[in-house]
């Protein structure tokens, strides 16, 4: 047994191979537009009212709220938009990331909910951390304009 990560193992039904294949690219694209198009969702509301979440990033410690409030709905807006499309893609998808990392050290610690709390919050930042390292893919606009960060 090789642990090369190139390496692809041999599958139990070879068969499968060619719908896999053929299913891949369309499985990526749609992890990347459900993802975003969910965080522009949920950024919406903080679009429409972008100082309303000052109280809440000021009790995370990040200060003046009036500044991070309308930093954070702009990131989860319009960096949900750009995950989406697949518009700076990696760019959108690290700084929808490192939210999400601040919610888990504010569910996690914080309110001190541990793994309860903050669940959704790692699941998340992972998708993000994929498209960080990925990238977006062929059915993108980063690849129609042929360029990536």
């Amino acid at each position: 047994m090789s642990l090369n990560p190139q390496t692809t193992p041999r599958l139990i039904i070879p068969s499968l191979g060619g719908l896999y294949a053929g299913l891949s690219t369309f499985a990526e694209t749609l992890l990347r537009v459900v993802a975003g198009g969910i965080l522009a969702v949920h950024g919406s509301a903080k679009i429409v009212n972008p100082f309303g979440a000052s109280g809440m990033v000021e009790g995370l410690g990040f200060y003046p709220g009036a500044f991070w409030s309308p930093l954070l709905a702009c990131t989860e807006f319009f960096g949900g938009i750009l995950i989406a499309i697949g518009l700076l893609t990696r760019p959108a998808s690290f700084a929808g990331m490192f939210v999400l990392l601040v919610t888990v050290y504010f569910h996690w610690i914080v309110k001190a909910e541990g793994l309860q709390g903050a669940e959704k919050s790692i699941l998340w930042a992972a998708i993000l951390f994929f498209f960080v390292i990925r990238g977006a893919n062929a059915w993108s606009v980063d690849a129609k304009i042929g360029k990536q960060f």
